[in-house]
């Protein structure tokens, strides 16, 4: 299965992966929403996320959504584990 990657443009860290290039499932609340990128059948998904979980969501409900976390919090909290 090809995964399709997409962007909120209101909430920015929050994504989606979707089925179809269109992105006609992803919850209207969130968008509009903004293509990413895809990812082959061959390829694995961004940050370690499980292919197989995300396929099952896709397959159930549509979509899976995700959060990114902003760079600076991201660092912050890199460098406190680290200490």
């Amino acid at each position: 299965m090809r995964i399709f990657m997409f962007k909120s443009r209101p909430k920015p860290s929050l994504r989606a992966f979707a089925g179809e290039s269109t992105g006609a499932r992803l919850p209207a609340k969130y968008g509009p929403w903004d293509a990413t990128g895809v990812i082959r059948p061959d390829k694995d998904p961004p940050h370690k996320f499980a292919r197989a979980d995300i396929e099952a969501a896709i397959n159930g409900e549509g979509f899976q959504l995700w959060v990114t976390k902003p760079m600076v919090k991201a660092e912050a909290e890199a460098e406190a584990a680290a200490s």
